[in-house]
């Protein structure tokens, strides 16, 4: 089996190929699934928020001798306070309790029969109160930080590009790792603090640099191919696309590795928290990011090329010259590092065939 090296190396020359721009409807059937997928999701499951953002009161029992939580939903069944108990492990020997908002009496009440739960003093137990109003000043501010941020990603890749159908399929992109983020959470019920929100705004940035190293690519490939009548531009994504490839998921996984340290170190050992929670979202969303910066931002430029009529134009125009001179050509462009690369000739679909063909003898121009 080849190595990733020599796999880089050939999809790099054009001497093997993956066939992403021709499997477009796949990928952006898959896309728009996990998209109606994650809407269904939110609608009928919703989000589970965090006492930030319902409000109520909290309270953290340290140096237990047991952390069985059970021992905590016996005691606020005695206290009367359970309805909407929420109980997690914190580290080694801590317990955490998360009720509705309780009175200073009740507080008070609550924190003796936990501590004579758990066999601790008074002083190993606090309370904590936090109100739904702080939650909603969060949620409003962390919307407000994603429309701006969405509306400078627009006006910066339009403008870096030149070309306004690059910023939709990136926005496009984004839309899917936003989606598929939710849905996760929304389907896995898996709690939404700060924290969350914070890791979902760095994916976000995180998934378009990867979207923004492909485009370039794209866009040195495709300077001036209205020219020629060798290739389309969607077998020019297509070449893009691998020449990225190798690249694009080394990236991912060195970014992965870490992340999933924190997450697992968060959640084994420290417990729920703000590590476990910012590290799920960024493990998550990174995987999304990954994905969509590969096989949904470029088969949507592509299709949005395709569907303009001088897209149209020019992909009857290359059928036309195959048709005439034969299906193998040698491109004229060069790579970023000077060979010449080839692609396979069109398939159904009119995109990059899945594999580079066999050489064969230049024929002589006519």
């Amino acid at each position: 089996m080849a190595s990733l090296a020599t796999l880089g190396r050939e999809l790099h020359s054009g001497e093997r190929s993956f066939n992403v721009i021709g499997r477009r409807k796949l990928f952006l059937s898959i896309s728009l699934a996990c998209i109606l997928l994650a809407s269904l999701a939110l609608g009928v499951l919703r989000l589970n928020p965090s006492i930030e953002f319902r409000g109520g009161s909290e309270f953290t029992i340290s140096q237990v001798q047991t952390t069985d939580q059970q021992v905590a939903y016996d005691a606020l069944k005695k206290a009367k306070v359970e309805d909407g108990a929420r109980v997690s492990n914190v580290g080694l020997d801590g317990i955490r309790v998360q009720t509705q908002s309780l009175s200073s009496t009740e507080t008070s009440k609550v924190a003796e029969d936990l501590a004579k739960a758990y066999g601790v003093g008074t002083d190993k137990v606090t309370s904590t109160f936090v109100g739904p109003s702080w939650g909603a000043g969060v949620t409003k501010k962390a919307a407000t930080s994603l429309v701006i941020f969405l509306v400078f990603v627009s006006l910066l890749m339009t403008v870096y590009f030149r070309n306004w159908r690059m910023a939709a399929s990136a926005l496009f992109a984004l839309l899917n790792d936003m989606f598929v983020l939710i849905g996760f959470f929304a389907i896995t019920q898996a709690e939404v603090s700060p924290a969350t929100v914070i890791g979902f705004l760095t994916i976000l940035a995180y998934s378009l640099y990867d979207t923004v190293v492909v485009f370039d690519k794209v866009r040195e490939l495709t300077k001036g191919y209205e020219g020629q009548y060798r290739y389309t531009y969607g077998e020019l994504v297509n070449l893009s696309v691998n020449q990225t490839f190798v690249r694009s998921i080394n990236t991912s996984v060195v970014a992965l590795l870490p992340v999933a340290s924190i997450l697992i170190i968060g959640s084994v050992l420290l417990g729920a928290g703000t590590l476990r929670d910012i590290s799920l979202a960024l493990f998550v969303g990174m995987i999304a990011g990954a994905f969509s910066s590969l096989f949904i931002a470029s088969p949507f430029l592509s299709w949005l090329h395709d569907r303009t009529e001088a897209g149209k134009t020019h992909n009857e125009a290359v059928a036309a010259r195959r048709a005439t001179d034969g299906e193998l050509h040698e491109t004229g462009v060069k790579d970023i590092n000077g060979p010449r690369v080839k692609v396979a000739p069109l398939q159904a679909g009119g995109h990059l065939g899945q594999s580079a063909q066999p050489k064969r003898k230049k024929r002589s121009k006519r």
